[in-house]
C-alpha cells in the first residue's frame, strides 16, 4: 500500500530521512518510535505531499506519489496528479486544524463537498454518522472555540474519516491535550482500528496505544530504521541497544 525506495529528506545540510526503504501492506497499523528529530512526523508530511522529497520514490497502491510515469520514465509529478493521489490519505495533525469560522459539521463537510463532489445532503448525513462515531453527536452546531482540546482532536478525526480515505496518518495526535481527555482520542481510535481496514501510519509516544493498535512498530534513528517488528517484541524483548534506552526512557515516564 505504502513504499519508501531509497528516499532522502534533507533540510538544508541536515539529512533527516537517509536512504529509507520501506513497505507497509494494505490494512496494516504500523507505529514509528524514535526520539524527536529522527523522521517520524516528516515521514507523514512526505505522504501528505507536505514536504518534497530530495531523492528517491514513495508510492501508494503501486502508483508513484512524487512522480508521474511518462513512457517508461520517471519524472517529478505536477500538482494535479498529487491532489489525486492524496485523496486516498487521510490526516490527523498534532493542532487539530478545524477551520475556526466554521461549526463542527461545516469543518466536517467542507472537504467532501468541494474535493470529493459530494452533494450537501450526503455528506453532512455522513458527517453526523462520524460524529455519533467519536461521541460527538451533541456537537455539530458548535465552533471549535467552544470546544474542549481533546472533542477538537475528536471533530479532526471525523473530518479524516470524511473523506474515506485508504491510508490514516497520526501524528502525535494526544501531545498537545491535558492528560484527562487523551483517553477518549485514543479511544476512538482503537474503535476505527477495530471497525475499519483502514491502513493507518501512527507516530506516537503513547507505547500502550501503540501496543493495542499496531501489527508493526518500526524504532527510527537519524532517519533510518534500526528495528522493526511486532509489539510484543519490540516492547518486550528488543535487540538494538538504542531501541532498549528509547523504550526504557520512554516507558519510566
Amino acid at each position: 500500500m505504502i513504499r519508501f525506495d531509497d528516499v532522502v529528506k534533507q533540510f538544508g545540510d541536515h539529512v533527516v530521512l537517509d536512504h529509507l526503504d520501506f513497505q507497509v501492506a494494505r490494512g496494516d497499523r504500523v507505529t514509528l518510535i524514535g526520539p524527536s528529530g529522527s523522521g517520524k512526523t516528516t515521514i507523514l508530511r512526505l505522504l501528505m505531499t507536505l514536504e518534497k522529497v530530495n531523492d528517491g520514490v514513495i508510492w501508494v497502491d503501486g502508483t508513484p506519489l512524487t512522480h508521474e510515469e511518462k513512457g517508461s520514465k520517471l519524472v517529478p509529478a505536477s500538482e494535479k496528479y498529487v491532489r489525486r493521489i492524496r485523496r486516498r490519505i487521510g490526516m490527523v495533525f498534532q493542532q487539530f486544524n478545524l477551520f475556526p469560522n466554521m461549526n463542527v459539521i461545516e469543518n466536517i463537510t467542507e472537504a467532501p463537498i468541494h474535493v470529493l463532489g459530494l452533494d450537501k445532503a450526503a455528506a453532512v448525513q455522513r458527517a453526523r454518522e462520524l460524529l455519533e462515531t467519536v461521541g460527538l453527536s451533541d456537537k455539530e452546531t458548535a465552533h471549535p472555540t467552544q470546544l474542549s482540546g481533546g472533542q477538537q482532536q475528536r471533530v479532526a478525526i471525523a473530518r479524516a474519516l470524511a473523506m474515506d480515505p485508504d491510508i490514516l496518518l497520526l501524528d502525535e495526535v494526544t501531545s498537545a491535550l491535558d492528560p484527562e481527555l487523551v483517553a477518549d482520542v485514543l479511544d476512538v481510535l482503537r474503535n476505527v482500528a477495530r471497525t475499519t481496514d483502514i491502513t493507518m501510519l501512527i507516530v506516537t509516544h503513547e507505547m500502550q496505544f501503540a501496543r493495542d493498535v499496531s501489527n508493526r512498530v518500526m524504532m527510527f534513528d537519524a532517519g533510518r530504521i534500526v528495528e522493526e517488528g511486532d509489539p510484543a517484541t519490540i516492547f518486550t524483548a528488543p535487540k538494538n541497544e538504542r531501541t532498549k534506552t528509547f523504550l526504557k526512557a520512554v516507558l519510566a515516564d
